[in-house]
């Protein structure tokens, strides 16, 4: 089995800064890697054996430093929740196209979380552009705490610095997750995966020219395979402001709209179409050791192949515009360790906005997030009375309030009621403050491209 050593990227020569951006962000092939993970969980452990067992033997591996032992035999799905960091490289070494940009940086980010209970999936798409702290980082040949720890980077340079296990490390302590599996993808699986799908129907509201992308698509429902797919995943300047943020919101339709054609289809009931999926992607694949082998991808078959669409979620890491690096993002640690804790929690939760570019199928288009054609604007209603009293009746308690004091009282003995000691009712799924933007799986939803820049 090749393998590569926690590190292997040579030591940078040049100064290290925040300001590292690609005019062409290929890292978004990370998509194929998530394709494949989906594939996996969606295709049995029967079809997930034949597909791989002659392909996990050639995968390059890379050791964490801190990853869990792989799944014993027979394992029939992982032990309790699983978190999967998936990483897009941007490499143009040994790729089908290569502009003459040297080096990698991981310029997708997927954090792939799967509750305890294993009844959802949230995957967490962190913006290249934010700066965060590093923590030290190994070396090239995996020396420990080669590269020192640092206050502040930009998030797609962890690469640099240590390669997947120093990515892994930094989104470790950004987020609070223990990452103990990883993988990276590189550009080329993109064009194999799509071709081999047949396609993804995606629809725009109206039609994306991105000339930096070579992109020009017209409005409706377009089936994107091959480079108009990478170059749809790619686009910055087509969508939204055209930024980062804009870009993940976009890369959330294809993804959304992906899922729901596995599940839909029949494709995963044909070994032959899941073997072309799997060898598209995993021939440009690099993944921590624990995950190579065709138990492992078995047991993420049976953690993962019941979780309905509506409990498969994606969402972006919230963020704001840098206060002093222009065109940076700095992350929003309170709405940011709400989310972690939620799906740390392993409860539901909704998504309550969708990102910059993207509107919901039917959405008013003054507003893609609200309901299409309101007839009537609302109006708050009026405050319910007890006629027995008069008195306004408290909402959380269903009892009158006394005017003179402000609490609820109990009708039947008089008597005024705390409301912090009755029964809680259940409220339903969290809602998600509305700067953490995303979709749910089962959301059809279109790219609202733009042709003006």
């Amino acid at each position: 089995m090749a393998k590569n050593t926690a590190g292997d990227v040579a030591r940078p020569s040049f100064v290290r800064h925040g300001k590292l951006r690609r005019s062409n962000a290929w890292g978004n092939a990370l998509r194929v890697l998530l394709t494949v993970t989906i594939v996996v969980a969606l295709s049995g452990a029967a079809t997930v054996a034949y597909a791989f067992w002659g392909l996990v033997s050639n995968l390059n591996t890379v050791d964490l430093g801190n990853e869990a032992s792989g799944v014993g035999a027979g394992s029939k799905s992982i032990d309790g929740e699983l978190t999967i960091l998936l990483v897009g490289s941007d490499t143009r070494a040994g790729q089908s196209w290569d502009d003459g940009e040297e080096g990698e940086l991981n310029d997708v980010n997927l954090l792939l979380h799967v509750s305890a209970d294993h009844q959802n999936a949230t995957v967490v798409s962190l913006p290249r552009d934010l700066m965060v702290p590093f923590p030290s980082c190994p070396g090239p040949n995996g020396e420990p705490d080669y590269f020192p720890a640092m206050s502040e980077q930009q998030l797609n340079s962890a690469m640099m610095y240590g390669g997947l296990p120093c990515a892994a490390a930094t989104i470790s302590e950004l987020t609070g997750m223990d990452i103990q599996y990883a993988g990276l993808i590189t550009f080329d699986g993109v064009v194999g995966v799509s071709n081999a799908l047949g396609g993804v129907d995606v629809c725009l509201t109206q039609e994306i020219v991105d000339p930096a992308a070579d992109l020009d698509l017209p409005a409706g429902m377009n089936t994107l395979q091959g480079w108009d797919a990478l170059q749809f995943l790619r686009t910055r300047h087509g969508v939204g402001d055209g930024g980062d943020t804009s870009r993940i919101s976009n890369q959330q339709v294809f993804m959304s709209a992906l899922v729901r054609k596995l599940k839909d289809s029949d494709m995963l009931s044909d070994p032959v179409k899941v073997y072309a999926l799997a060898k598209a992607g995993i021939e440009n694949m690099t993944l921590s050791k624990n995950m190579a082998s065709v138990e492992f991808l078995q047991a993420v078959a049976g953690t993962v192949k019941d979780i309905d669409l509506d409990r498969i979620s994606f969402v972006q890491y919230p963020s704001s515009t840098h206060p002093y690096q222009e065109g940076r993002l700095t992350p929003n640690r309170e709405s940011a360790d709400l989310l972690f804790d939620i799906l740390k929690s392993g409860q539901p939760f909704e998504v309550t906005g969708v990102g910059e570019g993207v509107a919901l199928e039917g959405a008013d288009a003054a507003d893609p997030a609200a309901p299409a054609d309101p007839t009537t604007a609302p109006t708050p209603e009026a405050p319910a009375i007890d006629p027995a009293t008069g008195w306004e009746i408290d909402a959380t308690t269903g009892f009158p309030i006394d005017p003179a004091t402000g609490i609820p009282v109990d009708p039947a003995t008089g008597l005024p009621v705390d409301p912090a000691t009755l029964p809680t009712e259940d409220t339903g799924p969290t809602q998600l403050p509305d700067n953490i933007t995303g979709l749910k799986a089962d959301t059809a939803a279109c790219s609202a491209g733009r042709t003006v820049f």
